[in-house]
């Protein structure tokens, strides 16, 4: 096997002229966290940044799962936004960045959409495999902040700090994870040649910057582009049986999503529930 290049900074600089990222990305062999990093950046009052690392050290998923991180072979981004929105808009983030993400990989693979990369609400990146089975290549943590809200008024959004983290050169993974885990490399027809990540990462942050404008574009009632079908992006929006783990756990069929942009499952208990925090999974 090939081992991967070392990461050129300066080629993902080039590719996101024009977008609020430009001049803005920082690379680091090495890191703990690069969502720390971004945090730290924000809450010293830093408006826009992105940290790009080769390896985590103490990375972290939703609910503080860990991340697998060999060096070199995944993608571990992190990116700071403060767009001028509400914070119930900014609950939209979830999946508008993985669509983001999601399209990204697209472009750079010709992986299709939904077919072969999926969505797992909210957050998780999977790619469907040939044999029916799914594995997650990527996941997406975002952390936010209020500004304090007026007497009258809205909370708008202080920042968010958007952590993504793909599964791009691994050849192998823990015992443990090699069941439910792949990366690009080994699903593409030849695995024998690793991925460049830098087209990657910057098609990321291209596809961020829209879908920001976007959010943005919507709360000032100025996007006249036709609302999006969830359903085109991801597999799992409805007609999938799950479990879910909050409220102590419960199983159904997913039913769409609520206005809010929260997964609805018609419970087997007849009730209709909406998913705020907990893990989705297929049963």
């Amino acid at each position: 096997m090939i081992a991967p290049a070392p990461f050129d900074l300066t080629a993902v600089e080039q590719a996101i002229a024009g977008t609020e990222f430009a001049g803005y990305a920082l690379h680091f062999p090495s890191v703990a966290s690069t969502n720390d990093l971004a945090l730290q950046a924000a809450q010293a009052g830093a408006r826009r940044g992105v940290w790009i690392a080769d390896e985590q050290t103490a990375g972290r998923g939703r609910g503080n799962h860990r991340w697998h991180s060999s060096p070199g072979d995944g993608l571990y981004l992190s990116a700071l936004i403060t767009p001028p929105i509400p914070m119930q808009n900014a609950l939209r983030l979830s999946f508008a960045i993985a669509i983001a993400a999601q399209a990204a990989i697209s472009s750079v693979t010709g992986l299709r959409r939904r077919d072969q990369i999926d969505i797992r609400w909210p957050n998780d990146l999977l790619l469907n495999r040939k044999d029916g089975t799914s594995r997650k290549c990527g996941g997406i943590l975002i952390e936010t902040a209020a500004q304090p809200a007026p007497e009258a008024g809205l909370a708008m959004l202080r920042y968010a700090v958007i952590g993504i983290g793909i599964n791009c050169n691994h050849t192998s993974f823990p015992l443990e994870l090699d069941a439910i885990a792949t990366s690009l490399r080994r699903e593409l027809p030849d695995p024998t040649h690793p991925l460049r990540r830098e087209p990657l990462a910057a098609a990321i942050l291209v596809a961020l910057d829209e879908e920001i404008r976007l959010l943005i574009r919507g709360w000032r009632g100025t996007n006249n582009r036709p609302d999006r079908d969830p359903t085109d992006f991801s597999s799992w929006i409805s007609g999938k049986r799950v479990c879910v783990e909050e409220d102590g756990g419960y199983t159904g069929v997913t039913a769409g999503l609520d206005s809010k942009g929260f997964l609805r499952i018609a419970g087997d208990d007849g009730q209709l529930h909406t998913v705020r925090s907990g893990g989705v999974r297929a049963i």
